[in-house]
């Protein structure tokens, strides 16, 4: 490539940035004077991002984008002269060019016939629009309004400078100005921000380094008092005695002196040292955010070509388009966005004329509206439509067979419009281009989910539907709970948490034997975090207990009782190696201030977790009192099986015979299980998906802590190599499930681990 040939690249790409600067100021115009055709504000501002684009184009030879710009100009100027009033139809031909000047610079090389067709029939359009006295108005009308010379020369400074410096983006009110920029990967970003977190990390370790230092003051303080009453109590101890003693004080004296200077230095440091750490974070943190109008700017277009489309008139307001958002999280909200704002035109708002019946305004509103509230993200996003009919989600909800009609008539208002983010669900029975397959609201709840976030909607009949998402600041700080569980800490993700209570002993209640307390008129489990965990057994001898109520939006909710709560933190989010793979109930880990490390829950997985072990008869009643920990220890056994008939008898049998039994559906599942915790017994399958019986055995033989441990086999293979195989591998015992029946189960049991009790 020739050096030309470069320097033609660069200029086009500073074009292409150009464009799109100028194309959001021309539909924030656009939009604008569709309200109000006469704003001289908005007439100016679009006749400028137009003559801007022209001369742009100009200068590197791009003739198709000059020629359309020029009529958009023209047109513009018209309007401006009073000649012309812009109508709904000239909007739409206007913001067509903008799509048409996109197209231009996308391949501005390739003699495309569709691309040329285009502005063919776009500069034939513009040719023919009327006039206010019915005069068409020419390609050459610009000759006919010449601006001012000092505005012409303005103009033309304005357009051939701009592709040497970035133009300042327009603002609307919404304060978010323009500031020189350079271009950084977010890689960069992300390790800034990881060193930055562990420089703030580093720093804060110099207090409890300063606070053991004055510990040591305070211990030579007495030491120097102890050497006063050594002398006080020896009043007649020899010269050289006295002598020694007295030079043993003057140093001591002199070692306080110094160790007082260099702590009141090493306090200045730390505070400085914090400050600047603190500060550097800070910055940091906010290089990663961007203005919520950068990414939703351009959705104000799409609810108007989209009303257009389905014969409705929107407007979209945009609030708090200021709000920094962690750039991550707005790319991530780019498809949510636009399904609930397609759900809200489609769905949500009426006809005109159904407007009008009704006394409402003739055009439509959706607020989009982002702020920072308790340290999370609101995003809302809110109609003033029709509303969302319960009588008739309720028979969707039958009619799909996803409850029975009782159950529907008990669910309350949230419960109800829970349904609407299911997979698949649909109020409309017919599917269009636009909506109907229902897979806009559980994009939206997956995309919640996957930021650590929460998704609720509310409605109310004839007045609108808001949706509300309530999502972190940014993915690389989270906001959390630190409680202590079994002496270790471990942080709750805020956004996770329905809520934190203290409970009394005497507000449990036994529901089918298992413990369960009262909450917003809902009865919610409870279990013990260590239980979950696999952690030591809970000594319950409190009378309060320190709970976290999880889940409950869309599903069941569960208490979660800890030893006690730490407060909050906000945690530098460190990924786990990947060496480790998917590590059970937890998701990341974080530093502490003093540099110990603390693992963060991940709560999806432990509600998963309390499920499968209440649908397995797994979860253990709390213990009410110390003496009941030290009641007899039931033996803990382990079955894997992929047969989901075969794994429950086998569960059954067990826990009915007295074993304390958990399950694994195959060997990848039962190997990351055996290894969470302690068992006196592993029954296994040896067909199994991902992994077999034979590689299990093998695992755990060569696991230097899992080897001692008892393992069967229990298959439908009976051949004799088969059962050579088995035990060749490391099996103690090998039973088929041909001879299979309850007794020589527990016997095969019993003569390998005893009875069920200890």
């Amino acid at each position: 490539m020739t050096d030309e040939d470069f320097s033609q690249v660069s200029m086009l790409s500073l074009f292409r940035a150009e464009l799109e600067t100028q194309s959001q100021a021309l539909i924030s115009g656009l939009l604008a004077l569709e309200r109000d055709p006469i704003s001289a504000d908005a007439l100016e501002g679009c006749m400028r991002a137009a003559h801007s684009l022209k001369g742009a184009a100009r200068i590197i030879d791009l003739m198709p984008a000059v020629k359309v710009a020029h009529a958009m100009e023209e047109c513009l100027v018209a309007a401006q002269r009073g000649h012309l009033r812009l109508r709904r139809e000239h909007v739409d031909t206007l913001l067509q060019g903008i799509d048409i000047l996109k197209l231009i610079a996308s391949n501005p090389t390739s003699n495309d016939g569709g691309t040329n067709s285009e502005v063919a029939r776009f500069l034939a359009t513009f040719k023919k629009v009327p006039l206010s006295d019915g005069v068409p108005l020419e390609r050459n009308l610009a000759d006919d309004f010449t601006l001012p010379s000092d505005v012409q020369e303005d103009l033309a400074r304005s357009s051939s400078a701009s592709l040497l410096v970035r133009p300042e983006p327009q603002t609307d009110g919404s304060g978010v100005g323009s500031e020189r920029m350079v271009r950084v990967t977010a890689d960069s970003l992300n390790r800034l921000l990881g060193l930055a977190g562990e420089s703030l990390m580093e720093a804060r370790r110099l207090r409890p380094f300063t606070n053991g230092l004055l510990r040591l003051k305070r211990l030579q303080s007495d030491l120097a008092t102890a050497f006063d009453d050594v002398r006080m109590k020896l009043p007649s101890m020899d010269e050289g005695l006295a002598q020694a003693l007295t030079e043993a004080q003057h140093k001591l004296r002199l070692s306080e002196v110094f160790l007082g200077a260099r702590l009141d230095e090493l306090d200045s440091i730390d505070r400085k040292a914090t400050d600047l750490a603190n500060r550097l974070y800070d910055e940091t943190l906010a290089s990663r955010m961007r203005p919520f109008e950068d990414g939703v700017r351009r959705y104000a277009r799409m609810a108007r070509d989209l009303g257009r489309t389905l014969g409705k008139k929107v407007r979209l307001e945009i609030v708090g388009g200021s709000t920094g958002i962690d750039r991550d999280i707005l790319d991530q909200l780019d498809a949510p966005l636009g399904h609930l704002l397609r759900n809200a035109v489609d769905h949500g708002l009426e006809s005109p004329e159904e407007r009008l019946a009704i006394g409402k305004t003739e055009e439509g509103l959706i607020r989009l509206e982002a702020r920072h509230n308790a340290g999370l993200l609101q995003i809302s996003v809110v109609d003033d439509g029709r509303g969302i009919d319960l009588q008739k989600l309720r028979e969707t909800i039958v009619t799909r067979h996803l409850a029975t009609a009782p159950t529907v008539a008990t669910l309350s208002e949230a419960e109800l419009l829970a349904f609407l983010f299911l997979p698949g669900f649909s109020m409309k029975a017919d599917v269009t281009e636009i909506s109907g397959r229902g897979v806009g609201l559980d994009a939206v709840q997956a995309m919640t989910k996957e930021v650590r976030g929460i998704a609720t909607v509310s409605s109310e009949i004839g007045i609108g539907t808001g949706f509300q998402l309530q999502l972190p600041l940014t993915l690389s700080v989270l906001r959390t709970l630190l409680v202590d569980i079994d002496a270790e800490p471990y942080a709750f993700p805020l956004a996770a948490i329905s809520k934190t209570v203290k409970l009394k002993r005497a507000d449990i209640e036994l529901l089918q034997g298992r413990a369960h307390f009262r909450f917003n008129d809902r009865q919610i489990g409870l279990v013990t975090a260590r239980e979950v965990l696999n952690r030591s057994e809970t000594l319950l001898e409190q009378d309060d207990m320190s709970v976290v109520v999880l889940g409950g939006n869309q599903g069941e909710a569960y208490g979660l009782i800890v030893d006690r709560f730490l407060g909050e933190r906000e945690l530098v989010i460190r990924p786990l190696d990947p060496r480790f793979a998917k590590i059970k109930d937890i998701s990341a880990a974080a530093l502490m201030e003093d540099g110990s490390p603390v693992l963060i829950l991940d709560v999806d997985d432990l509600i998963r977790s309390v499920e499968k072990l209440a649908s397995s008869g797994g979860l253990r009643s709390l213990r009410r009192t110390a003496a009941d920990a030290d009641a007899r220890r039931r033996k803990r056994v382990l079955v894997i099986d992929d047969s989901l008939t075969v794994r429950e008898l086998e569960r059954k049998l067990l826990g009915n015979y007295g074993y304390d039994v958990e399950v694994a559906v195959d060997g990848m599942d039962g190997w990351n299980v055996v290894r969470s915790g302690p068992f006196d017994l592993v029954v296994t399958d040896i067909d199994m998906p991902r992994m077999d019986g034979i590689e299990l055995v093998s695992l755990i033989r060569n696991d230097a802590q899992l080897k001692n441990t008892p393992i069967m086999i229990v298959s439908y293979k009976d051949r004799e190599e088969d059962r050579t195989r088995g035990l060749d591998a490391g099996a103690d015992y090998y039973l088929t499930k041909g001879s299979f029946h309850d007794e020589a189960l527990i016997h095969a049991v019993v003569d390998l681990i005893g009875e069920a009790t200890t």
